[in-house]
């Protein structure tokens, strides 16, 4: 396990990412294809600044908001009742 990110995990399986894990700021909804570790920038893409607000687990593949990943953050505490649609699917690169 990545000794940097024992605070962070799934809300939903309590997977954790290692730093090799890697998410795509996805083209199917309106991100740039940047291909990085969502967690190195709290869910920035370093390419084009777009603010993550959902992350997909890369192990059970359910979304939950961003800020959920961190275990000093309670879960849902920033959730409003529109975060809680069903999220879109995207791209996924998987190296874990």
């Amino acid at each position: 396990m990545d000794a940097r990110k024992q605070d962070i995990r799934c809300p939903k399986c309590r997977w954790r990412p290692l730093s090799s894990s890697r998410w795509v700021c996805s083209k199917q909804i309106g991100g740039c294809g940047e291909v990085w570790n969502t967690f190195d920038t709290r869910g920035i893409c370093p390419k084009c600044s777009w603010q993550w607000q959902i992350t997909m687990c890369l192990q059970c593949k359910q979304w939950s908001p961003h800020p959920d990943w961190y275990d000093d953050h309670p879960p849902g505490a920033d959730t409003t009742e529109d975060d809680r649609i069903d999220a879109p699917r995207a791209d996924t690169v998987s190296t874990n």
